[in-house]
């Protein structure tokens, strides 16, 4: 069998040789949208095929990138040789290969993997699949609390001596499932020996001050498991980890992956998720119920201020029809918006907010901008406080991925508008609980807000007001799948608002489907799921556009005094310093150097001879007030 084994494996690395001569293909290109997902597992852990059959089924359900993220941890097969596609199984214990660290019963360390293993094997897929991105990343079991999509570029994109070390220390480092004590990167960083909350936090403290530019923390399916004070997720852990790390911690997949199990996105009751059950104790229409529900836990974030965006990933492990997954791009994708396809501009792209999910390919193209701020942007109002929505969705008229059923060309029947109301960040408490649970203020703890609603909604058929009071629209209809529509909203002096989408296949009133208000209903209520039924309810949610009704730019900074603003946030060439009486205006970069410095009141500044990542703006007024603000430099 071991000698079966090799030969597939040689064979392997043999097509690698033969790439490698190939003319790889340049990732550069103009700024788009670009399909993504940065979930999903190989035998390297505890998924059923091998790392090639993965990376040939991202490629051939169209993603332009994807992430190998799965579990840290010990793990005992060989990931390149090991595989239902191969029909065989190769174990560490088997082959001679030393196994490094403090391991026991035969299992690799997640950091040996990665840096001996997957990660050959990942730059073998990026010669193999030239005009894609692939990126090496992980899961990470958070300490007391679930998992999250971890990634961090670093150096494994260099042209001559590429490596994951900063990620594989990383996983060394505050994996809760990494049992390892062997300091195996020598002994200039410390392993954290507490399992509480504040190693959680810690961790991406550390991404933030180390790699806050290059690096992710992303929960995975966080609704899951109810925080029970040794798993699960709640709003103030979300709350602490943002504070810690706005620039690493900044989104959910609250649209999970599993979309295919029985228990859709795995999500259930007590029985099944002990011992309090999911967070809202199952999907509704796919999606968690952290933003699934109108005014719900995501809406409270964002109704701080809080950039905190949502993005959905496949979680594959196994495609067995029954009792699988989706291939990554089959079911559900992630869209960025990318200046180049290549790691930092993914990685910017998703920070920045300009994303927007979808399943069964129901758009694949997705303009919502107000003026011409773009999703994770803000917007200002004219004179009058007034601003003006505008969204252009394609719906495909080509056949999706439905493997299943005959159900291919789904057709959108509506979306509607969401708009939430933005206040002030709510007081962390002074000092991070270690139990995660003690010493919260009810306000820090609340995951819901009555200041969100539906406000408008876009559809194929027009329709008088629904029970809460909202009627649908007739959206313009361009032809070829393309349907558009504009929405005025007014703010009031110094107001912030945000707007957001959501859209369906479904009619309002659809049984068991969506209720007639248009909020998708539990997925319980069609009984145990499958590929068909996830395939014939489908959906697609954006991340929100801030609009703010002042003179002074856009809020929503790292500062309480907002008498300063600083605008657009992202931007690529000219940043604005606007409000107040400015004396000086000083840029930093993330090692605290200073790269730029205006000593007089000038409110425009050219940036484009800096490079992309996040900087320091440090604005000094003429009544002595130092005011700091984070802005992001895109390439």
């Amino acid at each position: 069998m071991f000698k079966k084994e090799r030969t597939q494996f040689v064979k392997t690395n043999l097509l690698g040789l033969v790439v490698t001569c190939c003319t790889i293909m340049s990732a550069q290109g103009q700024a788009r949208y670009v399909t993504g997902d940065f979930h999903q597992h190989t035998t390297y852990t505890d998924g059923s095929y091998t790392i090639g059959h993965m990376m040939e089924k991202s490629n051939q359900f169209g993603l332009d990138w994807w992430a190998n993220s799965e579990h840290g941890g010990g793990f005992p097969r060989w990931g390149i040789v090991s595989g239902l596609d191969l029909g065989s199984e190769v174990v560490w214990a088997n082959t001679g290969i030393s196994l490094k660290g403090n391991a026991a019963g035969g299992n690799m360390w997640r950091w040996q993997s990665l840096t001996e293993w997957s990660f050959r094997d990942v730059q073998l897929y990026r010669r193999v699949f030239p005009s894609k991105l692939i990126i090496q990343a992980y899961e990470m079991n958070v300490a007391t609390h679930e998992h999250a999509s971890m990634g961090l570029t670093g150096n494994q994109f260099h042209a001559s001596t590429p490596d994951v070390n900063a990620l594989a220390l990383f996983e060394y480092l505050f994996d809760a499932n990494d049992g390892d004590d062997s300091q195996p990167f020598g002994t200039t960083e410390t392993k954290m020996t507490t399992t509480d909350h504040t190693k959680a936090v810690a961790s991406v403290a550390w991404l933030q001050t180390h790699y806050p530019t290059e690096s992710w923390v992303i929960p995975a399916h966080p609704e899951r498991y109810r925080y029970s004070g040794s798993t699960g997720w709640n709003i103030e852990h979300f709350r602490d980890l943002n504070n810690a790390a706005p620039d690493v911690f900044f989104g959910f997949e609250s649209f999970p992956g599993h979309q295919m199990a029985a228990n859709r996105g795995e999500y259930g009751g007590v029985s099944s998720r002990p011992p309090l059950g999911s967070y809202g104790l199952c999907t509704y229409g796919g999606c968690g119920w952290m933003s699934a529900k109108v005014g719900g836990l995501w809406d409270a974030l964002l109704s701080e201020g809080r950039h905190f965006w949502l993005f959905s990933n496949s979680d594959c492990h196994n495609n067995e029809i029954g009792q699988g997954d989706f291939f990554p791009g089959e079911y559900q994708k992630t869209y960025t918006y990318v200046n180049n396809l290549d790691a930092q501009s993914v990685v910017n792209g998703l920070r920045s907010g300009n994303t927007w999910i979808v399943t069964g390919d129901l758009i694949d193209s997705l303009q919502f901008t107000v003026g011409t701020a773009m999703m994770g942007q803000t917007a200002q109002t004219d004179n009058n406080g007034k601003a003006t929505i505008t969204v252009k969705v394609h719906n495909p008229q080509t056949p999706n991925h439905n493997r299943y059923d005959s159900y291919t060309t789904p057709e959108l029947d509506h979306f509607d508008i969401i708009e939430g109301v933005v206040g002030s960040k709510i007081a962390a408490p002074a000092a991070v609980p270690a139990d995660g649970q003690t010493g919260y203020s009810d306000a820090y703890k609340c995951d819901t807000v009555n200041t969100t609603k539906v406000v408008a909604r876009f559809g194929k058929t027009a329709s008088s007001a629904d029970p809460c009071g909202v009627a649908t629209s007739l959206w313009t209809d361009e032809g070829n799948g393309y349907y558009s529509a504009t929405f005025e909203v007014t703010l009031a002096q110094g107001e912030t608002k945000y707007y957001r989408l959501r859209g369906t296949n479904h009619a309002l009133s659809t049984t068991n489907e969506i209720d007639d208000c248009g909020n998708p209903l539990p997925d319980t209520l069609v009984g145990a799921n499958d590929a068909t039924k996830a395939f014939a309810d489908l959906w697609f949610y954006s991340n929100p556009v801030y609009v703010h009704n002042s003179t002074t730019g856009i809020i929503g900074t790292d500062n309480a005094n907002d008498e300063v603003q600083v605008y657009p946030n992202p931007t690529n060439d000219y940043i604005y310093v606007i409000g107040g009486k400015i004396k000086e205006v000083k840029i930093f970069n993330t090692l605290g150097i200073m790269v730029k410095e205006e000593l007089s009141s000038v409110n425009k500044i050219d940036i484009r001879d800096l490079s992309s990542g996040i900087y320091t703006v440090q604005i000094k007024t003429d009544n002595g007030i130092t005011i700091r603000k984070k802005v992001v430099k895109q390439q």
